[in-house]
């Protein structure tokens, strides 16, 4: 399976932006698709994950009520939407299928997309 992101950018703070990640094939109810974030000299994290059947969704606490992830069954494609951005939200963020369900652990997840970049100016 193959993931591709896109949709990152520069924007100033407390603005917008919404990710994409589309899955080459179907993405099964079972799996859980997520976004993850890392930042130059530091760890990847987790920012959000999204049940594909069902549609429960998971977040960071340092995201919450800010960012807002979801999916499109038929278009097989996860979205972050990105509000009320801020400097520290500035990373390469991923997308990433886990097939054994939710985990925020990314060693757990099987598949990666090849990253999208986020860059927020004070």
């Amino acid at each position: 399976v193959q993931l591709q992101a896109c949709g990152g950018g520069l924007v100033q703070a407390r603005g917008s932006l919404r990710l994409s990640c589309a899955a080459s094939r179907r993405t099964f109810s079972s799996h859980v698709m997520g976004w993850f974030r890392q930042a130059p000299g530091k760890e990847r994290e987790f920012v959000a994950a999204i049940r594909w059947g069902g549609g429960r969704t998971y977040y960071a606490d340092s995201v919450k009520g800010r960012f807002t992830v979801s999916r499109d069954n038929a278009k097989n494609t996860m979205y972050l939407q990105m509000n009320s951005l801020k400097p520290e939200d500035t990373a390469v963020y991923y997308c990433a299928t886990d097939t054994g369900g939710y985990s925020e652990n990314p060693s757990t997840f099987d598949w990666w997309g090849q990253g999208t970049e986020v860059t927020v100016s004070s």
